[in-house]
């Protein structure tokens, strides 16, 4: 198995959450105009290469728009709009999450139910100290079940969760040990979410996609969203493409779903949009309300993750957001209550770059577009000075990038993300392949690592802490 094939569906990882609340500002947001963004738009597709088409979505008090460049396919000339679909990969989790908050609204369940109770017979749920997994501990990614199952093995790494069973879910399940307390700490999860959708479809009797369209999509009148495509709804896909633009096929996912399962377009994003900033009624409204009282720590000081959603503060205003990726696809939604406005990004190109700038910086100004990273050429390096580095860097009180080594390798985690290996391009310069960031080693007179800088929107000054 690939696990980077299989890891698509998530939060753009390692630091860039931490750096997304480290610049911004507590200045008045204000949404550019279409030529603003069209530009950003054209830059990164045609000059950065790291798109083939995007479409933005806005809805501000002023209304909605839609803004569009690039095209369905390389080879495929027809404009994208507001109508196109994407595969949206995790920021299905939102509406997941959304099922839960509305049962929960309607006494259907409790956010404290274990989730045991709504498997079957025979299936073990783990647990730890006595503390039982429970649905609010899924929804927050506090479980302290791991990213993705161990034995999910795809027999086609180009559509990794395709033939993933109930079976092996429960195979897992029952055997896993967890090693942390439940809710003592936030990691990702896409097994959780997946589990979650999965308990949930069960408890109603439908399958998720039904329970996805008759509770959300129908209610809110969001007709393009949807699991299973239409022939017509077809011939509207934007064809997804890997980061050397070439074309991969479309993700299935029937065991997980509740992960990233999901299709949409710019048009129906928006209308959830509208109903989440209150611009039109919403029979959702209490769900919706549950899903941001309910808040749990990421380990990130000005981050918190609600059910489903993550919200950034930034001084006394709160960015609200997810974020998904397939193997040919990147998707961000995200909001601002106190200033009603709220944005909608999909790809059909997965890049290390993403669309969570684009979206974050026209929410918050302030905050920079992340340009396409440039050559990095991998260096020998000494191991005696490698082992020197390998330790625990402080970057804010609640947020450590640990850095250990296996052979000559090492790798970087931070905290609440997965671990992900650093290259050498000098002696104390390092690299990330999977996301645009650096860092530099800072050494004393004996040669020990003393601290570091990460260089990712900025520079970032962490000092080693001594153990």
């Amino acid at each position: 198995m690939k696990r980077v094939a299989c890891s698509f569906l998530s939060v753009v990882t390692l630091l860039t959450l931490f750096a997304f609340s480290a610049i911004a500002q507590t200045l008045p947001p204000r949404v550019a105009g279409d030529a603003e963004i069209r530009k950003i738009l054209a830059d990164r597709v045609d000059a950065e290469h790291q798109g083939v088409g995007i479409v933005v979505g806005v809805i501000e008090p002023a209304g909605r728009r839609v803004v569009a460049y690039g095209t369905l396919d390389a080879g495929d000339s027809r404009p994208l709009n507001g109508d196109t679909l994407f595969e949206i990969g995790s920021t299905t989790k939102v509406f997941t999450s959304l099922l839960l908050a509305d049962m929960v609204s309607k006494g259907e369940v409790a956010l404290t139910d274990p989730v045991s109770n709504f498997l079957p017979e025979g299936v073990k749920m783990p647990e730890r100290n006595g503390r039982k997994i429970t649905l609010v501990d899924l929804a927050t990614h506090t479980s302290g079940l791991p990213r993705l199952p161990s034995n999910l093995a795809p027999r086609d790494t180009s559509n990794p969760y395709a033939d993933y069973t109930v079976r092996q879910l429960y195979d897992f399940l029952s055997g896993y040990r967890l090693s942390r307390d439940v809710g003592s700490q936030y990691e990702y999860s896409n097994l959780g979410a997946g589990l979650l959708g999965h308990v949930l479809a069960l408890h109603v009797g439908q399958d998720y996609e039904t329970l996805v369209r008759t509770r959300i999509c129908g209610p809110l009148g969001m007709k393009d969203t949807s699991v299973t495509l239409s022939d017509a709804m077809k011939k509207r896909l934007a064809v997804g493409h890997d980061a050397q633009r070439k074309p991969v096929p479309n993700w299935d996912i029937p065991t997980l779903a509740g992960a990233g399962a999901l299709h949409s377009s710019a048009n129906d994003l928006l209308t959830f949009l509208a109903d989440n900033l209150g611009y039109q009624t919403t029979p959702l409204a209490p769900a919706m309300a549950i899903m941001l009282a309910t808040r749990r720590p990421t380990g990130v000081s000005s981050m918190e993750i609600a059910l489903g959603w993550h919200v950034t503060k930034t001084g006394d205003t709160e960015i609200v957001w997810h974020n998904g990726g397939t193997g040919g696809s990147r998707s961000w939604i995200g909001f601002d209550q106190k200033n009603r406005t709220g944005v909608v990004i999909l790809a059909n190109m997965f890049t290390n770059a993403g669309v969570d700038d684009i979206g974050q910086h026209l929410l918050v100004p302030s905050a920079p577009l992340v340009h396409a990273p440039r050559e990095h050429a991998i260096a020998k390096v000494d191991p005696a000075v490698v082992a020197r580095y390998v330790g625990r860097y402080q970057l804010a009180p609640n947020f450590i990038l640990s850095i250990t080594r296996e052979g000559d390798q090492l790798f970087a985690q931070a905290t609440g993300q997965p671990r992900l290996e650093i290259f050498p391009e000098g002696q104390q310069d390092y690299f990330f392949k999977a996301v645009d960031a650096q860092i530099t080693f800072e050494t004393d007179a004996n040669n020990r690592a003393t601290g570091l800088v990460l260089h990712q929107s900025g520079d970032h000054r962490a000092t080693r802490i001594q153990e």
